[in-house]
C-alpha cells in the first residue's frame, strides 16, 4: 500500500498537475492546432489494488478543440493511456525521476498514432514548462507559466485539505468563509483564487467577484511574480521593494505562502 505522503502527492498530480493539460492544449496554439480536428479520450492511469477501479486516473475528452477534464476518474476504455505500474512509479516520473522502472505502458499508438503524438507533445510542453529554472524570455511563455503556477497552487492547497493534510486541514476547519486569491497588474486573466469554510475548500480560476477577496498575492508584473513562484527571489524582499503587493494583514500571506511551499514539496 502506498504510503501517505504518496498517495498525497499523487492526487497532486491526478488533481492539480494534469488538469494543465488542457490550459496548456488551449493556450499554445502550435498545441491547440493539433487538437482542431481530433476526437477520443486520452487517459494517465497508475495501478492501485486498493482502488475500486484497480487503477487512478485522471483522463481527457477532447472533440474537435473542445476539451473535457475528468479528474481522478477512469476511463475503461480510452483510445490513448499512459499507464504506469503503480503510484509510486507514476510520481516518481512526474518528478522527472525517468528510469525503467517509472516508465509508463503506452497503449493506443498504433490504433491513433497522430493523437498520441499530439497528447506527448503537450505533457512534454507542460514539463518544460513546470521544470523551468528561470524566466522565461517571451510574454506568453511568461504568462501561460504563471496561470499555470496560479491555478496548481490554489487547486493544491484545495486538495491537501480535502485529503486531511494535518496542517493544511487544521487551517481549513478553523477558517470562516474567507477568499484568498493570487493575481497580477493588468492580467486577470491569469487569476486564481482559493475559498475556504469551516473545513471545506474550492478552488477557482478567474477574478473572485462576489466579494472582495480577504487576502490577495498580487504581482506588479509577470516576471515579480515569476520570481517568486521560481523561488528566485525572497517574498519579503518583493514586498518592500513593492514588487508583492499583499493586500490584507502580512501574517496571512506568509500562511498561504507556507502552503505553497508544501504543494511545491509533494510534486517536485
Amino acid at each position: 500500500m502506498a504510503s501517505r505522503d504518496e498517495i498525497f502527492t499523487n492526487k497532486l498530480f491526478l488533481n492539480a498537475v494534469l488538469p494543465l493539460i488542457k490550459v496548456i492544449a488551449s493556450d499554445v496554439p502550435s498545441l491547440a492546432k493539433k487538437f482542431e480536428h481530433a476526437h477520443g479520450v486520452m487517459q494517465v492511469s497508475a495501478l492501485d489494488p486498493d482502488s475500486p477501479d484497480g487503477k487512478v486516473a485522471t483522463h481527457f475528452v477532447v472533440n474537435c478543440g473542445e476539451w473535457l477534464v475528468h479528474n481522478d476518474k477512469v476511463d475503461t476504455a480510452p483510445n490513448i493511456e499512459l499507464e504506469f505500474k503503480s503510484i509510486e512509479a507514476m510520481n516518481a516520473f512526474f518528478k522527472g525521476k525517468m528510469s525503467l522502472s517509472t516508465l509508463p505502458k503506452m497503449k493506443g499508438i498504433a490504433k491513433h498514432p497522430g493523437l498520441f503524438a499530439s497528447f506527448m507533445a503537450v505533457l512534454l510542453k507542460m514539463s518544460s514548462l513546470l521544470t523551468a529554472k528561470g524566466i522565461p524570455e517571451d510574454e506568453d511563455t511568461k504568462a501561460l507559466l504563471v496561470k499555470c503556477y496560479f491555478y496548481l497552487l490554489s487547486s493544491g492547497i484545495s486538495q491537501l485539505n480535502k485529503l486531511g493534510h494535518p496542517d493544511v486541514h487544521d487551517w481549513a476547519l478553523k477558517s470562516p468563509d474567507r477568499v484568498y486569491a493570487w493575481a497580477v497588474n493588468g492580467h486577470d486573466e491569469l487569476s486564481a483564487y482559493l475559498r475556504i469554510k469551516a473545513g471545506k475548500s474550492r478552488a477557482g480560476r478567474g477574478v473572485y467577484k462576489r466579494a472582495m477577496p480577504f487576502f490577495t498575492l498580487r504581482f506588479d508584473s509577470l516576471d515579480s511574480a515569476l520570481g517568486i513562484l521560481l523561488g528566485l527571489d525572497d517574498m519579503l524582499d518583493s514586498a518592500k521593494k513593492g514588487k508583492l503587493i499583499m493586500e490584507g494583514a502580512p501574517e496571512f500571506g506568509a500562511q498561504i505562502g507556507e502552503y505553497m511551499l508544501t504543494v511545491a514539496g509533494f510534486i517536485q
